[in-house]
C-alpha cells in the first residue's frame, strides 16, 4: 500500500485525533505532515500490514508527545486556555469543569493540564516543572480530587461508593461556579 492511499484512508482519522490533543488546526496540519513524513520514511518497516492503522496512531502520538516535549516551555500554562468553552446556550459539564479547573491553584493546575489534558507523562512534567517526580504524581493526584470537590460544590454531586462522582449539572443561574 502507498503513502497516498493510506493518506486517502486515514489522514482524516489522524488529523482528528491529533486536533483532539492540539486544539490548534494549524499546528495540527503540520503535525499531521510530519507523522506521514514518518509514516512515508518508515512504511517498509511494518511487518504486519493488518496492524496499519494501530501503528499510523502510534506514529501520531509520538509525534503529538515530541511536539509537546519541544514546546511546552515556550508558552506559559496558565495562559493557554484549558479548557475551549463550547459557544453552545445550554449549561453543561463543561461549563463547571472549566470554571472548576480554572480557580485550582496553579500548582496542581499546572501539572494536570499537562498530564490530563496534553497527555505528556508525568516524568517529563517532573523535569519540567523542575519537581521531584513524586511531588509530580502527589499534586495530579490533588488537583483531581479538588476538581471532583469542585463538582460536589458546584452542583451538589455526590460520591457514590465506588468513588465515583453522581448527580447532574445544575442551571447556570443555580451553579455555584459558573454564575
Amino acid at each position: 500500500m502507498s503513502t497516498k492511499d493510506i493518506w486517502n484512508l486515514y489522514a482524516n482519522d489522524i488529523k482528528h485525533f491529533i486536533l483532539s490533543k492540539v486544539k490548534d488546526t494549524t499546528i495540527a496540519d503540520d503535525l499531521l505532515q510530519e507523522t506521514f513524513i514518518k509514516v512515508h520514511t518508515k512504511i517498509e518497516t511494518l511487518k504486519d500490514k493488518s496492524k496499519l492503522k494501530p501503528w499510523l496512531f502510534s506514529i501520531a502520538r509520538y509525534t503529538v508527545y515530541d511536539y509537546f516535549k519541544q514546546h511546552v516551555n515556550s508558552h506559559e500554562i496558565s495562559d493557554i486556555d484549558i479548557i475551549s468553552k463550547d459557544s453552545i446556550l445550554e449549561h453543561n459539564e463543561k461549563d463547571c469543569l472549566y470554571g472548576i479547573v480554572k480557580t485550582l491553584p496553579k500548582k496542581y493546575r499546572d501539572p494536570l493540564f499537562l498530564s490530563d489534558i496534553k497527555g505528556v507523562k508525568q516524568n517529563v512534567i517532573a523535569q519540567q516543572l523542575k519537581l521531584k517526580l513524586s511531588t509530580t504524581k502527589s499534586r495530579i493526584q490533588r488537583a483531581r480530587k479538588l476538581i471532583a470537590q469542585g463538582y460536589i460544590d458546584c452542583c451538589d454531586f455526590k460520591m457514590n461508593d465506588k468513588g465515583i462522582l453522581i448527580g447532574e449539572v445544575k442551571e447556570k443561574e443555580q451553579c455555584k461556579v459558573c454564575n
